[in-house]
């Protein structure tokens, strides 16, 4: 090997000897193969490739990509990890942990609220020393909801004892999931590869991969638990300098992982922890070197171009240093002698390495795709700077300037760098400003009116009246007509953004058509929400709060709180609304805790749930609520699997457990029955407490049926009792349609054969799982009709 090719293992190789990750090392010793794709597609290959014991996740925009993609190659039989679909992300969190102290090797992928979620979860991991990797698709921390990319989501992990690489292409973002696993495991830390959402983690490359799994399994070595029956020591480091690992299924030599701890054991764990830290600074680089030496990829702590003469730096993250590197040239064939740095590790932060390239610049622009409010700079602005104390030359100091830029996934171009590098140039720049705003204007105000107020009077047009029975206990109900219903203002303006023949916007207005006086509107995050709000402009004429998945109904429930003791202190007008918060896409999964917490208090609102079974607004994802044997992008079809695994949840008798006054199912299929269902449900929750209707709601995009069909495939799941429609009022059930005795039942099969999502199922093929399916819905109906002939069910 040369000189010059020696010198790129060195501590601190020269910039020009890592303009690209993919830079080639003299010695190639594995076989590889050329793959066009993204970053996320490579996470997932890397993953398959060394065959995960478990991943626990919860689908989230980015990041989502990376559990379909291993379901698909799961379902070929190209790897036996067992993938579990939690009902948030903080539960997928836990599963890992779990699954860790197993002994297993465990991997997730995440992005935004969903790792802000988790977060009580990652110190934990680390804290108890248990070794795992998780990808972050780097996106907007909301609110606002924007699910576009930049770093507010990443940083918050920085203080909590994880490693974090960071990838600034999919070629180094497959490479760095091979690195972390074994890194991981020789420091005993979670590691967490990061990445530009929707820039890394979409954009195709040509990537090189490597030809067998048995290459990368070697690379990573096999994992030594100590309740492998072949090791009869505890864990620690052996004669061979392999980890060994404690296990909570070590039958032998049992342990209590994660016990209550005082002073002085607190400090010391946490000392050990950063002893832990301290060490992967020396294991890292040997890391490095040992896949270069199989991959013909060299990696180090920091990246830099054309630092070595610099005067002004440009600083930054990810997917932008490319761009910076091409505005770096430019400025170069003006004279200036302009240069660029990204960090490929944020934790250990690497301050020697970071001063090094940076230690001949006059001035840095540090560029920053997050900031720390009121800090004066991003997290990594502020770690530069803390860096840079330590150079000791006070005959040259360095000026740091700090620039906010691509908030929210603004795009950043070689212009826009070429940009910061002349702010930086300018002697009166300010120390501290945001780059790529624009000023606003009047017509950007949150709340123009595109309609006139809907006053109460306007919203009670008579197509309901409900009154309370107190001989029978129950609500009666009058009017209801479909013809009358058509004198109720539209509370949702026409012309959203959903799909052709969405459920949604119907369901919706067949749920306000019963609704008589003022109402309050709570959409938790999904598709319903993001059609029909999308800034500046709002399709709703009546109040509207919007509040993510996992905590819709706690919010709502404070609305409804403030909203009476206002009115007991009078500080608000006396005066009925009805609150209202819908929940549909999955909410009812990650946000069932919320809803149910909600319900069990009696808050006065209306909980209305639109059942799509799935989790639409990220890709079609199985749902809790998807039907079993249904396929969608995380319940593949294929040699090893037949979709989804279990049964439907029965989300209405879930809240029937919670002893709501009332519980109802509705469709559009029967008009009139949810137009006085959706009345009476208001009725009970103005007067009683928390009220709960589920409708089964069409996705002809995902569900792979025609638009102009819809009402016909839902009337079949209501004919076929998959879907029935009753109604549980104070604890007594009753049937609203009966398909037997109207002598309309079909078999499940004949619904399911009219959606591409699941017409497999109606093939000789499937007939045991379709048969499965059925003895479960004839038995959930039988049930359900049994409780309506008892007089106390």
């Amino acid at each position: 090997m040369s000189d010059q090719q020696q010198s790129t293992t060195q501590a601190f190789p020269s910039s020009d000897q890592q303009q690209s990750s993919t830079q080639a090392f003299v010695k190639k010793t594995a076989a590889q193969r050329k793959l066009y794709e993204s970053g996320n597609e490579l996470a997932a290959y890397a993953a398959k490739q060394i065959n995960y014991h478990i991943m626990g996740y919860y689908p989230i925009t980015p990041s989502t990509q990376i559990a379909e993609n291993l379901d698909l190659s799961g379902a070929r039989g190209e790897h036996n990890i067992r993938l579990i679909a939690a009902e948030g992300e903080h539960s997928a969190a836990g599963i890992c942990y779990g699954a860790s102290a197993g002994g297993g090797r465990v991997f997730n992928a995440t992005s935004a609220n969903g790792l802000l979620y988790a977060l009580e979860q990652f110190p934990v991991q680390s804290g108890t020393r248990m070794p795992m990797v998780m990808n972050v698709a780097c996106r907007t921390v909301s609110g606002p909801l924007c699910i576009k990319g930049d770093h507010s989501d990443i940083m918050y992990l920085l203080n909590t004892g994880w490693i974090i690489l960071f990838a600034d292409d999919p070629q180094m973002v497959y490479d760095f999931n091979l690195i972390a696993l074994k890194l991981a495991e020789k420091v005993n830390l979670p590691v967490v590869v990061a990445f530009d959402g929707f820039f890394t983690s979409h954009q195709k490359q040509k990537c090189m991969v490597f030809s067998e799994d048995e290459t990368v399994q070697h690379f990573i070595g096999k994992k030594l638990s100590c309740d492998n029956p072949e090791i009869s020591a505890f864990a620690g480091n052996d004669s061979t300098g392999e980890n060994r690992f404690y296990s909570v299924l070590d039958l032998n030599h049992p342990v209590s992982v994660g016990s209550y701890m005082n002073e002085p054991d607190i400090i010391n764990n946490k000392y050990q922890l950063f002893l832990a830290m301290e060490e992967t600074r020396k294991k890292l680089p040997m890391l490095f070197d040992e896949f270069a030496s199989l991959s013909g990829r060299m990696h180090t702590f920091c990246r830099g171009y054309l630092c070595e003469d610099a005067d002004i730096i440009l600083f930054l993250l990810g997917s932008s240093f490319h761009p910076a590197t091409v505005a770096a040239d430019t400025l170069r064939k003006e004279g200036i002698r302009a240069g660029v740095v990204t960090l490929n590790v944020l934790r250990p932060f690497p301050s020697d390495e970071l001063r090094h390239l940076c230690m001949h610049a006059k001035t840095i622009v540090a560029a920053d795709r997050q900031d720390s409010y009121g800090a004066g700079g991003g997290n990594m602005s502020l770690e530069l700077r803390a860096a840079l104390q330590d150079i000791t030359d006070s005959t040259h100091p360095i000026r740091v300037l700090t620039r906010i830029y691509g908030l929210g996934g603004k795009d950043f171009f070689v212009e826009d760098a070429v940009a910061l590098f002349r702010e930086g140039l300018s002697p009166d720049a300010r120390a501290f400003d945001y780059y790529g705003i624009t000023p606003g204007t009047t017509e950007n105000c949150p709340q123009p009116q595109y309609y006139a107020p809907l006053t109460k009077d306007r919203q009670s047009p008579g197509v309901t009246t409900c009154t309370f029975d107190p001989a029978t206990g129950k609500m009666l109900v009058k009017g209801g007509l479909i013809k009358d219903a058509t004198a109720m203002p539209k509370r949702i303006a026409p012309g959203i953004g959903t799909c052709p023949g969405c459920g949604i916007p119907v369901n919706l207005n067949l749920l306000l058509k019963g609704i008589e006086g003022n109402v309050v509107f709570l959409f938790q995050t999904g598709c319903g929400m993001v059609t029909t709000t999308a800034y500046p402009k709002t399709a709703f004429r009546i109040p509207y709060i919007h509040n993510l998945f996992q905590n819709g109904a706690a919010t709502l429930s404070g609305l409804v709180e403030v909203f009476e003791e206002r009115q007991k202190r009078g500080e608000y007008p006396k005066g009925e609304i009805t609150f209202i918060m819908a929940s549909g896409d999955g909410g009812m999964d990650i946000g069932m805790g919320s809803a149910l917490g909600t319900a069990l208090r009696g808050h006065h609102l209306l909980l209305f749930e639109y059942d799509n079974g799935g989790y639409m607004n990220t890709g079609y994802q199985l749902s809790y609520s998807t039907p079993m044997g249904a396929k969608s992008s995380t319940s593949h079809l294929g040699k090893t699997q037949y979709g989804k695994t279990f049964f439907h949840k029965d989300m209405p008798q879930i809240m029937a457990a919670a002893h709501l006054p009332y519980v109802a199912t509705v469709a559009e299929s029967n008009p009139h029955d949810f137009i006085k269902k959706a009345a009476k449900a208001a009725a009970y929750a103005r007067e009683f407490g928390t009220a709960y209707v589920k409708a089964l709601s069409a996705c002809p995009l995902n569900w792979n049926d025609r638009p102009d069909t819809e009402r016909k495939v839902i009337a079949a799941a209501v004919d076929c009792c998959y879907f029935p429609l009753y109604e549980i009022e104070r604890g007594i059930t009753s049937l609203s349609y009966d398909p037997k005795k109207s002598h309309k039942k079909i078999p499940v099969t004949e619904w399911f054969s009219m959606m591409g999502r699941t017409k497999h199922l109606a093939t000789e093929e499937y007939k045991s799982v379709a048969d499965q399916i059925q003895a479960e819905v004839d038995r959930r109906y039988e049930r359900l009709a049994a409780c309506a002939e008892h007089p106390l069910l």
